[in-house]
């Protein structure tokens, strides 16, 4: 197996593993307990979340945990949009959102019907253009919410000048930054947001798991309902377990940007792009500069994405975001960057991680060209 699929999720590191065990065994007390089990527990808690807070410079107390990435982009779509409904009920968000955000959108748009939303284009590199966003702004908007790197074909946004329009108009604003996080810095003084998401099963935490930075006076309502954990902006005890490895996953990821080790990630990616590019007629899609390192979205002209992958059975990667596997229509990405049909179905997402090494790359090129002269040629015949 060649696993390709780091953006749709990632494995548990080892180091993450062996942080939460003791906490799925004998250190397993309820964090509100005021015993020493307990104590043992929060304190444990606080710890991981002082080191979420830490990889994007954040304070421990602007930091809940969540469920994971949908739960976090709910909250802050609901959850933000109510706490400021008096004010107006206008959200800017763009067309290549990640589904958790589209959909409470559209909740609010077709079941509150009162609230609107503007959902901006992008260029054929998937970037939003801050100026679109500007003139999108009204007297009644709210909130802004733009993912900082896309999932699917990996561009990376101009959130900080963005923020800085928000800023100017005093309206909240938000990043989805799951697929970020990890793959480059991410400071949330530096890119001037209110409000930003984590996904734990994306940066080598287990599934179940994410956090949501809230800047100090940022306004918010709750989304869960309950007794006062997470300082009252997320009911339910708290899974301490997968907070820890979460925290765990964060300080790991912090060293190795420390260490410069992204730049690893981009040069994996590079090779695979010119073993490629050298053989086969291809396309690549995305920024060509303003990209997470670790993602290589092509198009495969005059042959199906899924038909490839099928015949490499080896390679594991995406057609398209994961949420839409099993679909041949054209994701809804692709259709924002205006992609021709033909071009967006023979599209195929390698995505990499730290655990991806040089000999693998290489195999998964060669997999690949051999699989793409054996379809053509069948074609042909």
């Amino acid at each position: 197996m060649i696993y390709l699929d780091y953006n749709a999720t990632t494995p548990v590191a080892p180091q993450v593993k062996k942080a939460i065990l003791p906490f799925l065994e004998n250190d397993f007390g309820n964090p509100s307990c005021l015993y020493p089990l307990g104590k043992e527990a929060k304190e444990a808690m606080e710890k991981a979340r002082c080191q979420v807070a830490d990889l994007i410079n954040a304070r421990p107390d602007e930091i809940i945990f969540t469920s994971g990435g949908t739960e976090s982009n709910n909250t802050v779509i609901k959850g933000v949009s109510w706490a400021l409904r008096k004010r107006g009920r206008h959200i800017i968000t763009s067309q290549i959102e990640h589904p958790s955000i589209v959909q409470p959108c559209q909740f609010l748009f077709l079941e509150a019907s009162e609230f609107e939303v503007s959902f901006l284009p992008v260029n054929s590199y998937g970037m939003v253009d801050p100026e679109t966003v500007k003139k999108a702004i009204r007297k009644d908007t709210i909130l802004i919410s733009i993912m900082h790197a896309n999932n699917e074909v990996g561009t990376i946004q101009l959130i900080s000048e963005i923020a800085e329009i928000a800023k100017e108009y005093g309206i909240t604003f938000h990043t989805d930054a799951a697929q970020s996080i990890g793959k480059i810095e991410v400071d949330v003084d530096n890119l001037g947001i209110d409000l930003l998401t984590i996904a734990g099963h994306k940066l080598y935490a287990p599934k179940g798991i994410g956090a949501l930075y809230i800047r100090k006076g940022t306004p918010f309502s709750a989304l869960i309902h309950g007794a006062s954990q997470e300082m009252g902006k997320r009911a339910g005890t708290e899974n301490v377990a997968l907070a820890v490895g979460l925290g765990k996953a964060c300080k790991l990821l912090k060293e190795k940007l420390e260490n410069g080790e992204e730049r690893y990630l981009a040069k994996l990616r590079d090779r695979l792009w010119e073993k490629l590019n050298k053989e086969l007629n291809i396309i690549r899609n995305g920024h060509p500069k303003y990209c997470i390192p670790n993602t290589l979205h092509l198009s495969f002209i005059d042959l199906e994405g899924r038909r490839l992958l099928d015949e490499i059975p080896e390679i594991y990667a995406s057609t398209g975001a994961a949420c839409h596997e099993g679909k041949t229509t054209l994701s809804h990405v692709l259709s924002a960057m205006d992609v021709s049909k033909e071009v967006g179905l023979g599209a195929v997402r390698f995505s990499l991680g730290y655990m991806t090494t040089e000999e693998e790359i290489d195999r998964a090129a060669e997999l690949i060209v051999d699989a793409c002269k054996k379809l053509k040629i069948a074609h042909s015949s």
